[in-house]
């Protein structure tokens, strides 16, 4: 029999429609039921991609004996954080200060109030790793909330106040200097992996961050360790090698052996890293990697409506990474014996395998220049030819049964696609990315902001949640970008409305920053997100979207926002610049004289496409660009630094050397 998750959209709440545990998703009537009936409310939070997750549920929530114990002691509340980010965010804080660490599954019990009393991630169905059974976890809460409720509610009163403090950002003074910068290269350049690439200890996620950082501020040296970087997070098995994109994180050193969940964000962030490597490096190693992360988006995540879906699952037939290993055996099967030994030995699928149940997961650390003189081939006939292997590998790998995939469409997450295929449109000067862009904003704003605020979910024709600051201000960078991909003022136009609607939801007139969500009753404090992890902060997008829309529009009063909220984090940035990568982006953005390049001529011309493709190339951090004099004989660009103009540029040769000379 279906509980009340039902009716929901999200995938992973749809996931538990059938558990005997009575859910209910979060909703006046659950936080109603808990204050009538006096009863603890069990919050579980979670996301469809989750390993442990999955299991917690196998083990748990699908036994009907421990769903008999939820029900008769708990209002069961499912959550999906990634249709909730603000709950997901205020009780992840309170997990972590109540058991020292968190995760997902996250697992917290509240008072009627909403506070929260005991919390922790995976709970187990027997005793083991040191932790009682989930079983034995439900009864003592329960016995506890009988016998000492007052205790319980006091305490959980004193968290909340102590989270909500610490969740206030106290505004420094002034603008962060430029030693900002040297304190968060200084932290990179000892943590950097000379061997692997990256920087820290395994686990290694995507450094999308680091690098651009280190690009923009950094020096020649920091360019090798940008460069290894980039190649490191291709070369393993994090990057799919059969089909494209990257999975979440790598669990070693090496980036040899994934968590195989494939993040609609991370494919975004990773596609824009490795543009900016094109246009830093120029070695058509980016652009291909770039292309075949958006390539793998348009073919596997992207919806008939237009917009993006929200991830893979990194299980299936109930395995992790089934979908994605292979064994030798297999590959001469599909390939043959001469084939399959060239394509093994160039992916590393061995006899051993470096997974689980001797499988290997494809990477490519052997030298290919190594490879093809063994084999005797020219590396280009060598690549040609695993090109064509790799795709006869592929299909054969469609026929297993694929990941289950979150069909979910989240506005953010789809603002940060828009602006990966915006700017591979102008970088790699494909128009079916254009086309890809321009398709994914219309279905933005048709189904996601067809009147009124704009919102942060869909999912097969149902769109709900008014939208969180993240939403709005990735949004709004993909607008900018798509904006400079096609010059249509239609996208400016949208941008500038909802960058008033975000500060009027959000802003903090009185001490600068964001909120990550408007107020409501069911929040017990707002946060203000300034720490950059797998995705740049909310206060980020907000602040580098405010920061290009205002000069594009030249609306002072946007720049200026865009400056009080880097005044608010400014101590946070002093104190741990390692933090705030990001936001230390925004900060380069605003410090550097912007480059304004304005393009005359029609676009259509020869010459002008030309100047579009040097100035497309050209790393230039603070470039700004606009549509000129559509009438003029002879096209030019204009490019002005600050207050310095030079003479128009009619020639490649020429804007590139004004661009290489800042």
């Amino acid at each position: 029999m279906a509980n009340r998750l039902q009716h929901a959209t999200s995938p992973y709440l749809l996931q538990h429609a059938h558990n005997p545990v009575d859910w209910h998703p979060w909703e006046a009537e659950a936080l109603a039921r808990a204050r009538a009936e006096d009863k603890p409310i069990f919050l579980s939070i979670g996301y469809s991609a989750c390993h442990w997750c999955h299991v917690m549920e196998r083990e748990s929530f699908e036994d009907p004996a421990t769903a008999r114990q939820l029900n008769r002691s708990f209002v069961c509340i499912k959550v999906d954080r990634e249709e909730r980010p603000d709950l997901d965010e205020v009780y992840m804080e309170a997990v972590q200060a109540l058991a020292g660490r968190g995760g997902w599954p996250m697992s917290v019990w509240l008072t009627p109030d909403l506070e929260p009393f005991f919390g922790g991630t995976y709970f187990p169905p027997t005793p083991r790793y040191g932790m009682p059974s989930f079983g034995q976890l439900l009864d003592r809460i329960a016995e506890l909330w009988r016998e000492r409720r007052a205790d319980l509610a006091k305490d959980a009163r004193t968290l909340a106040a102590s989270l909500a403090r610490q969740a206030e950002v106290r505004p420094g003074v002034g603008l962060p200097g430029t030693e900002v910068f040297e304190d968060a290269l200084r932290q990179l350049r000892a943590t950097f992996d000379a061997r692997w690439g990256g920087f820290g200890p395994a686990p290694k996620f995507p450094a999308h961050l680091a690098t651009g950082l280190l690009l923009r501020r950094g020096v020649p040296e920091d360019r090798v360790r940008v460069r290894r970087t980039l190649d490191a997070m291709h070369e393993g098995g994090m990057f799919d090698h059969l089909g494209g994109g990257f999975a979440r994180y790598s669990v070693d050193e090496r980036w040899l052996v994934p968590h195989f969940e494939k993040m609609l964000y991370d494919n975004a962030l990773l596609a824009c890293a490795y543009l900016e490597g094109f246009q830093a490096f120029g070695d058509d190693r980016d652009a291909q990697v770039a292309r075949e992360t958006l390539d793998y988006l348009l073919r596997d995540l992207r919806d008939d409506q237009g917009g993006f879906h929200s991830a893979e699952d990194a299980d299936s037939e109930g395995e992790e990474g089934r979908f994605y290993v292979f064994t030798p055996d297999e590959v001469k099967a599909v390939l043959g014996a001469e084939d399959g030994t060239l394509f093994c030995e160039a992916f590393g699928i061995t006899q051993a395998g470096c997974f689980e149940h001797g499988t290997s997961v494809l990477h490519r650390f052997a030298a290919p220049g190594d490879l093809a003189q063994r084999h005797g081939l020219e590396s280009e006939a060598l690549e040609a030819r695993l090109d064509a292997l790799r795709a006869r590998l592929r299909v054969h790998r469609d026929r297993r049964v694929r990941p289950a995939k979150d069909d979910k469409v989240l506005t953010a997450w789809n603002g940060l696609a828009l602006s990966a295929f915006a700017r591979a449109a102008r970088v790699l000067e494909e128009p079916r990315y254009r086309e890809a862009a321009v398709a994914c904003a219309a279905f933005l704003r048709r189904e996601l902001c067809p009147e009124g605020p704009l919102l942060r979910t869909w999912r097969k024709g149902q769109a709900h949640t008014p939208a969180f600051l993240e939403d709005y201000g990735a949004l709004i960078l993909g607008l900018v970008d798509l904006y400079e991909a096609t010059f249509d003022d239609a996208w400016l136009d949208w941008a500038e409305d909802l960058a008033a609607r975000m500060r009027a939801a959000f802003e903090d007139g009185a001490e600068g920053g964001f909120f990550a969500a408007s107020e409501g009753p069911d929040l017990i404090f707002r946060t203000k997100p300034g720490w950059d992890g797998a995705l740049p902060s909310a206060n980020t997008l907000a602040a580098l979207a405010l920061l290009r829309l205002g000069r594009h529009r030249r609306r002072e009063a946007m720049i200026q926002a865009t400056e009080r909220t880097l005044v608010c984090f400014a101590d946070r940035l002093r104190k741990a610049p390692r933090g705030g990568l990001g936001m230390l982006a925004v900060l380069d953005e605003l410090l550097r004289p912007e480059v304004e390049a304005t393009l005359d001529g029609p676009l259509e011309d020869p010459r002008s496409a030309a100047l579009q493709t040097e100035l497309s190339r050209s790393f230039t951090p603070g470039l700004t660009l606009r549509p000129g004099d559509p009438s003029a004989s002879r096209p030019a660009v204009r490019l002005c630094t600050g207050a310095r103009c030079l003479p128009p540029l009619e020639t490649p040769e020429a804007l590139r050397a004004a661009l290489a000379a800042g």
